[in-house]
């Protein structure tokens, strides 16, 4: 018995992993340095993006308001596409979406590498494309494995994971675009097959399967309805929309202020890869609301950024100045990056991961419709600086709804009784 133990001991171990079906294989349980690393690729793929693609978008369309509307299209395509994400998911498998939604990266850098005014509009579409696709998922994975106690950790995680990807990103775009036009979205390109290749490495799969539906599958007028009926989320999904909105303001409106102001075409990608240097700090963000509760944090985050683009927009006379606060509001954005989703990730119901997921990852889409719409409108009787003045308008709108958060939000407690909840 004991050699014929030893025997089967020595077969199998000689047979290796091979011998087993790929489907008798239990994935490892991924951990959060896991998503932070999808999410650090991404951010490599976005990073030369964020910058490069402005620029190429105003010199094709070659004015202000023209780019205005291709975002605005881009924005709406984006929005109905990740409304469509959860109803998708439930006949292609999570891993196939997320990989869909990953090659539409290379498809959008693809058209954006051709130049001219149709392919950079139709490269903006697939890119938010892409951008709603890969967030609604990630989102969902996290949802799936990651402790709602453990989800402010998990965001520092992968705001530090994405920091240098975000820091020499813009800059190397826009030093790029400069060389060669197309050198940005070609390198772009080649970090979303990274992407692709790391997540299929990782052997996410689809997820966790909790008790599959049987009710009939809801359309998303379905689940919008149940969004709308819980005051948590609404909060949560308004804070992510607005911050959103300023980073839209600081990306794509504060590089053609500076161009208009005389200032170089290189000023808004320096400045943008200077504060996303600002991610390094995430984990002591989060650390510090934590302590300090997410409640304070996200009201004077929004204050200060509110304030801080306001008086942009009065001293937009001297560029240098304006400049500076916008730099300075952008610290105001990551602490929210960090921290402003909190309100809503912490209030979704499991039974309701991948549905709200696309509900929260809107908040691009909406962002990405209102703020170049409105922008669009202030253009025809207001420079620049006049959407610095509505972009803190929001956020002092945003300071004031967080004042209903209720004050021990994410705050660790002994006792599991009673949940967080907007007052």
């Amino acid at each position: 018995m004991v050699q014929t133990g030893l025997l089967f001991r020595s077969v199998v171990g000689g047979m290796g992993h091979y011998d087993l079906p790929l489907a008798l294989k239990h994935s490892p349980v991924p951990k959060v340095e896991h998503f932070a690393l999808l999410a650090g690729l991404e951010a490599a793929v976005r990073g030369m993006l964020v910058s490069a693609m402005p620029l190429a978008v105003y010199q094709s369309l070659g004015d202000a308001q023209m780019t205005s509307v291709a975002y605005l299209a881009a924005g709406f395509v984006a929005l109905f596409c990740g409304l469509m994400v959860p109803g998708v998911t439930r006949f292609v498998p999570r891993r196939w979406t997320y990989t869909g939604g990953a090659t539409l990266y290379l498809v959008g850098t693809a058209l954006a590498v051709c130049g001219t005014p149709l392919t950079i509009s139709l490269a903006l579409i697939c890119n938010a494309m892409a951008t709603a696709t890969v967030f609604i998922c990630l989102n969902a994975y996290v949802l799936d494995y990651v402790e709602r106690t453990r989800l402010g950790h998990s965001q520092g995680v992968q705001m530090a994971y994405a920091a240098i990807p975000w820091a020499v990103g813009p800059v190397l775009g826009v030093w790029l675009h400069h060389q060669w036009a197309p050198a940005p979205f070609l390198l772009s390109g080649f970090f979303a097959l990274v992407l692709i290749g790391v997540f299929w490495w990782l052997r996410l799969g689809n997820g966790r399967q909790i008790s599959r539906a049987r009710r009939p599958a809801v359309n998303p007028l379905g689940f919008l309805s149940r969004f709308l009926r819980q005051p948590r989320l609404i909060a949560g999904w308004t804070f992510a929309v607005m911050r959103s909105c300023g980073w839209w303001v600081y990306i794509v409106y504060l590089p053609i202020y500076c161009v208009q102001s005389g200032l170089s075409d290189k000023t808004g990608g320096i400045v943008l890869s200077v504060s996303n240097t600002f991610l390094f700090l995430a984990p002591a963000i989060n650390r510090a609301a934590r302590r300090f509760s997410v409640r304070r944090s996200v009201r004077l985050a929004f204050l200060a950024g509110g304030g801080l683009m306001l008086a942009a927009a009065m001293l937009s006379v001297l560029p240098w100045v304006a400049v500076a606060l916008c730099l300075a509001a952008s610290f105001c954005f990551v602490t929210l990056d960090v921290v402003g989703g909190l309100p809503f990730l912490m209030s979704v119901k499991p039974s309701e991961r991948t549905e709200m997921a696309a509900v929260y990852a809107s908040f691009r889409d909406v962002s990405g419709i209102l703020t170049p719409g409105i922008a669009w409108l202030i253009l025809f009787f207001a420079p620049v600086p006049g959407i610095f003045i509505v972009a803190g308008l929001g956020l002092l709108g945003c300071w004031w709804i967080a004042g209903a958060l209720h004050p021990r939000l994410g705050v660790e407690r002994p006792s599991r009784g009673g949940g967080d909840q907007i007052s």
